[in-house]
């Protein structure tokens, strides 16, 4: 049984009739309404009420909330799948790319100079925590897309794989750099 005492605030739970004890009985609890009618309820038809007087809230305080609520909200833009999945940096290591002139420079010095640009490449977007990188090395015979497969094979905190299709054909290698291994 809900202990009620004279004085406190109530109102019934099914109805919207509030006001305060006037009287108390084992059975009925009388009760005199904001309105200054007298009436009688069950006590498990009242519920205790806070003696606060109730929240008035004025229309200019209001107009501020529907005005505030209606504001369009601050969003960062939006990127969009393709923009999100695009790599961040691209390295082009097709040899007039890399230097002025090949005159003088034999297959192997060609070779050992892409290399060492994609080793270097890879190393800066590591130390700067650059997750993807395009490498292009082209169609060719493919030496040096099996060089490149080899010298990613040595880190174990990266994967490679064919870069997009669309943008690149068959010359261009993504990887992947976790950056937590």
């Amino acid at each position: 049984m809900k202990q009620f005492a004279v004085g406190d605030r109530v109102e019934t739970i099914d109805d919207m009739v509030s006001g305060r004890v006037v009287d108390i009985s084992p059975e009925i609890v009388l009760i005199e309404t904001d309105e200054g009618f007298q009436m009688q309820f069950p006590p498990n038809a009242l519920m205790k009420t806070s003696d606060a007087p109730p929240l008035e809230v004025t229309n200019y305080e209001a107009a501020l909330a529907k005005k505030e609520k209606q504001q369009p909200k601050k969003s960062s833009p939006k990127v969009k799948r393709k923009e999100r999945n695009a790599p961040k940096m691209e390295v082009d290591l097709h040899i007039h790319q890399l230097t002025n002139s090949t005159k003088g420079m034999s297959n192997f010095d060609m070779l050992n100079l892409q290399l060492d640009t994609a080793k270097n490449r890879l190393e800066f977007a590591i130390r700067n925590r650059i997750q993807k990188v395009v490498f292009v090395h082209g169609v060719g015979e493919g030496v040096l897309k099996e060089e490149l497969n080899y010298l990613f094979g040595r880190y174990d905190n990266l994967t490679y794989y064919d870069a997009d299709y669309k943008k690149y054909g068959l010359g261009a290698t993504e990887v992947y750099i976790y950056q937590n291994p």
